[in-house]
């Protein structure tokens, strides 16, 4: 049984595929079959860039506890920068292909 459960956000990053890097525009995260991994249902995300094609997706199948970790672990990593100074109120971001340069205002 299809879940339908579906999420899609506008993003803004860099993600790496098989055919190297290309800007990331939209991640889409669903609860419902995944494609790979031996489970009934899994949390599933796709980022992507759907005016490169199919070839523009990075995909994550997760256990449930492991998508809430990965939650967890990014909300640390980004209170920890943003406590360490590293990531201002109004963060800029720079991207270059292969590499992110942050601006940083101290």
């Amino acid at each position: 049984m299809y879940t339908q459960i579906v999420n899609q956000a506008k993003i803004e990053g860099c993600g790496k595929g098989t055919q190297g890097w290309f800007d990331l525009r939209e991640v889409n995260v669903s609860y419902d079959h995944p494609f790979h991994i031996r489970l009934e249902h899994a949390l599933n995300i796709d980022f992507v860039n759907e005016a490169q094609g199919p070839g523009a997706r990075v995909a994550v199948e997760l256990t449930p506890e492991a998508a809430r970790e990965l939650a967890k672990t990014i909300l640390a990593t980004l209170e920890r920068a943003e406590s360490d100074g590293w990531l201002p109120e109004t963060a800029e971001h720079t991207h270059v292909h292969g590499a992110v340069e942050h601006a940083h205002a101290h």
